[in-house]
């Protein structure tokens, strides 16, 4: 049974639903000269099912004057001037959407120690993760959760990944992931700015305890944590040993920070460093540069400098104060 709107009541619930409009919605152009703007589910001889956010309405056939359908956002995406990562404008998406679609950016880091998450950059298999996973390691390995033609994840896991900067200080770490001849790597976008705010959805894709991709859906609780002179994101999004060198993603699929830690004792107390913080490390990834013969890469030196005056210090200050 279909339900007949008032014009008027008609016309309201439009304007309200306008908002709504994502970026596979169709256009129902209406004899009366109303637009519904949404996805359309099912065609029926009588009835057009039409999903616009909130609801699924039936709208019949005969008032429909014309159907519209709009070609997909397309995204746009850019390589910065340093050549490393990519960034992109992407469309609002689902959650279920973006995990389907950037999935299988995120790996599964191993090493004699233990576990933890990464996600990679582009598509020479340049991949990002935190310091403290590779930490005193040389032996590091990725498992790659590649889909398959049927749909599902296959994991490949692949040795003798290289490591190519260290970045201690912010808990940063790059590694290269060897070109696989039958495998194309699917890089993720970092966000362009920190544009996010308190209460914007985030959510995270890891492999926390081990459990393998999985996903962990919260908000941005405050976006510039203090933290030992380091700002964090905090975010409601669940974090657990093993997400740590993960990405945070926003509603758009961009990475806007990188995991690294939980509070102990509390529940939705997550942290993930700013992705300003993880451009400054890529772009100046040679100042980091890892040596595995060097014991301590990561940290640069700098020599004091040599004394010029030759005597000693109390000599210098007693002729001074003398002169005076």
């Amino acid at each position: 049974m279909s339900v007949k709107l008032h014009p008027f009541v008609f016309g309201i619930f439009i304007c309200t639903l306008a908002s709504a409009m994502n970026a596979h919605a169709d256009i129902i152009v209406m004899k009366s000269g109303q637009r519904v703007e949404g996805e359309v589910l099912k065609v029926q001889k009588d009835i057009v099912f039409v999903d616009v956010g909130v609801d699924v309405i039936r709208i019949p056939v005969a008032q429909i004057q014309e159907r519209i359908t709009q070609e997909p956002a397309k995204e746009v995406a850019k390589t910065t001037d340093s050549g490393v990562f990519m960034t992109a404008d992407l469309p609002e998406r689902t959650v279920k959407e973006l995990v389907t679609k950037f999935g299988e950016g995120v790996v599964l880091i191993e090493t004699p120690d233990g576990l933890g998450s990464g996600f990679i950059i582009n598509d020479r298999g340049y991949c990002v993760t935190n310091y403290h996973v590779v930490e005193t390691q040389t032996r590091v390995a990725v498992t790659i959760f590649h889909r398959s033609d049927n749909g599902d994840f296959e994991r490949r896991s692949i040795r003798d990944v290289k490591i190519i900067a260290l970045n201690p200080h912010f808990d940063f770490a790059l590694l290269e992931i060897p070109k696989q001849d039958d495998l194309q790597f699917n890089p993720v976008y970092i966000a362009d700015d920190d544009s996010h705010r308190e209460g914007d959805a985030v959510f995270a894709i890891g492999s926390p305890l081990g459990l393998e991709r999985s996903v962990s859906e919260g908000i941005v609780s405050t976006r510039n944590r203090n933290m030992n002179g380091i700002v964090y994101i905090q975010t409601t999004a669940q974090i657990n040993p093993g997400n740590s060198g993960g990405p945070l993603f926003n509603d758009r699929g961009q990475v806007i920070g990188v995991i690294n830690m939980k509070l102990s004792f509390g529940e939705g107390l997550g942290f993930a460093i700013p992705v300003s913080y993880l451009k400054h490390f890529l772009r100046n990834r040679d100042a980091f540069a890892f040596d595995r013969t060097n014991p301590n890469t990561g940290y640069h030196y700098l020599q004091p400098p040599r004394r010029t005056n030759p005597k000693q210090p109390y000599e210098a200050d007693s002729k001074t104060s003398a002169a005076k």
